[in-house]
């Protein structure tokens, strides 16, 4: 067994947890590469039967295009439920308002979406693709991160995990977030995706479309996006190493149009994954007040 098998075995083994301990869990699908591996590991562990679970999608409404798509094929392809929960309904309802200017973005306002699609099919344990090594905040989190019942995350009150053994006991209420790859580098995901031929959405690779330079990154010149007099938009070859809403997700320079490629790119980057998303950079703490307030 290489490094791989471990890690793989050990997300089938997290997966089947949940599925043991929990009465209704789901799968939070971003429609990014670590969601998209995580529902090949839930295919590695379940099949041939059915998923113990749906696919739970929050559509900020600001998504790529081609996230959209690619979720729609998987989910044909798959045969399995999807549950899409819509920010603009949360902003209809007066849940949540919009922000304005020219850096709004949807993506905080998916916390409430979030909520109320956990709150409204009673789901006790949420699966997601996060991983320790994407950011500070993420590393704090346990595999079995327990979540009040309100949704919030409390740094101080995570649960020991000796000897790989989780602990899904839970009040009326409250849920966890599972992290099946939390133990996973941003290498790792995509040297798996390599041996096992795993198809993503075609952002993750080079490809030309207008961009804006926002903050020193490449934003897609989208609708979303408010461009102003001052902004000028190019056609460059670019690709994204993260996926989120488009209005707080920038792209990278790049030429890499294979797998092989862009793990060399990764090797020799210096900046996180993360470091491409905007939403992080509000301020020092920016990804842990997130989660404090339910964010995944």
């Amino acid at each position: 067994m290489d490094y791989l098998d471990h890690l793989e075995a050990e997300a089938i083994y997290i997966l089947r947890e949940v599925a043991g301990q929990f009465e209704r869990p789901a799968l939070l699908f971003s429609g990014g590469k670590d969601s998209i591996t995580l529902v090949h590991l839930a295919k590695k562990a379940f099949r041939p039967g059915k998923f113990p679970f749906p696919l739970v999608h929050i559509d900020t409404g600001h998504n790529f295009p081609e996230t959209i798509a690619f979720r729609d094929w998987l989910v044909e392809q798959t045969g399995e439920r999807l549950i899409v929960g819509y920010v603009q309904d949360s902003i209809d309802a007066g849940k949540v308002v919009e922000q304005r200017g020219k850096h709004a973005s949807r993506n905080a306002l998916q916390t409430v979406t979030l909520l109320d699609t956990i709150s409204q099919h009673g789901f006790d344990a949420c699966i997601g693709g996060a991983r320790r090594d994407e950011e500070k905040a993420r590393a704090k989190e346990r595999i079995f991160s327990v979540r009040d019942d309100f949704g919030q995350w409390d740094p101080k009150r995570q649960r020991p995990e000796l000897w790989n053994i989780f602990n899904g006991r839970i009040e009326k209420g409250e849920n966890v977030r599972v992290f099946p790859i939390s133990n996973w580098t941003e290498l790792d995901v995509w040297n798996y995706i390599k041996r096992e031929q795993i198809a993503l959405p075609s952002i993750y690779f080079s490809h030309h479309r207008d961009v804006v330079l926002r903050n020193g990154q490449w934003m897609a010149a989208d609708p979303a996006l408010q461009i102003d007099a001052e902004d000028t938009v190019v056609h460059k070859s670019v690709r994204f190493r993260t996926v989120g809403d488009m209005t707080c997700t920038a792209a990278v320079d790049s030429e890499a149009t294979e797998i092989d490629t862009i793990i060399a790119e990764i090797r020799a980057s210096t900046v996180s994954e993360r470091g491409a998303r905007m939403d992080d950079k509000v301020s020092e703490a920016a990804m842990e007040d997130r989660k404090k307030q339910g964010y995944f």
